[in-house]
């Protein structure tokens, strides 16, 4: 019987970057919430390790043996004598390189369904290893849950007990390399930045609070990528001028953007306008978690 996963978009309510490591890996800090949307992934156990890809956005996703899927299942196996493994099929929905994590997601998605499927208990450390010998945002992504995430994406916070935000999510078709806009922000290696971010204890819990702190806040890869994708900042102005928005921001590297709201209803009205708007454009109203 095949096991079913959801790999949900995860969103940067903030990321500030805090330095360089001597090796070039940039430090951050970054407040991480995860969407009611995303891709979806079944393993159907038993049989060689395969994947299938498919959906809306599954001709973007690139060669399938580079899925972080796979890298993931052979992480895992790396650490787990004997692991089970089997077909996948993932379900594309989300916009490739877009700042939603969408890769990560996938890959720590299929970590839960081998995790299921070798009956591993989601906090086993093997996990937890295999998710950070995939990629940075893939140990955030293992658990789904609102945490401050540190350094190199590997250095989790407690997880949060933040408010539901309604959200809408849009990408304006533009795919941003996360590589080029950490490159433009000319960091040198070796260098420490002190950080401003707030801790958990400073992170509010209501709503309204919520959203008045993150408007402090930031993400500093928002301004490299507008510089390098126009689209990016047009984006902003586009979400920024819909009814009822409260706070609107980049999310990763780009070129997603978010933007807040008081209601449900109110993100879904502003998502359709977006869409009638820009017939182009991928928008979707959810709520952030």
């Amino acid at each position: 019987m095949p096991y079913i996963d959801r790999a949900s978009a995860k969103i940067n309510l903030t990321l500030h970057v805090v330095g360089r490591r001597s090796d070039g890996w940039h430090l951050l800090e970054s407040l991480v919430v995860f969407a009611g949307l995303g891709d979806t992934l079944t393993l159907d156990p038993g049989g060689p390790l395969l994947l299938d890809v498919a959906g809306p956005t599954a001709a973007n996703a690139g060669p399938q043996d580079d899925n972080l899927v796979l890298k993931a299942a052979r992480a895992l196996a790396t650490e787990v004598p004997d692991l089970a493994v089997g077909r996948f099929v993932l379900t594309k929905r989300l916009p490739v390189a877009a700042g939603l994590g969408g890769g990560s997601a996938d890959a720590a998605a299929a970590l839960r369904l081998l995790a299921r499927a070798n009956t591993l208990p989601l906090d086993d450390p093997r996990l937890h290893a295999a998710a950070c010998a995939t990629g940075a945002d893939v140990p955030v992504c293992l658990p789904c849950c609102a945490r401050i995430m540190r350094g190199t994406g590997h250095d989790l916070g407690p997880p949060l007990a933040l408010p539901p935000l309604p959200a809408v999510l849009v990408n304006p078709g533009v795919p941003v390399a996360t590589v080029g806009v950490f490159r433009a922000l000319a960091i040198p290696p070796g260098t420490d930045i002190p950080s401003d971010h707030p801790a958990e204890d400073r992170i509010p819990t209501s709503r309204e609070a919520l959203i008045a702190a993150l408007a402090d806040l930031r993400n500093d890869l928002e301004p490299p990528a507008r510089a390098l994708a126009p689209a990016v900042g047009t984006a902003i102005e586009a979400v920024a001028a819909t009814a009822g928005v409260r706070l609107v921001r980049m999310s990763g590297s780009g070129a997603t953007v978010f933007g807040l709201y008081g209601t449900p209803r109110d993100a879904s009205r502003a998502a359709a306008k977006l869409r009638a708007a820009h017939p182009g454009w991928w928008a979707r109203a959810t709520l952030l978690r």
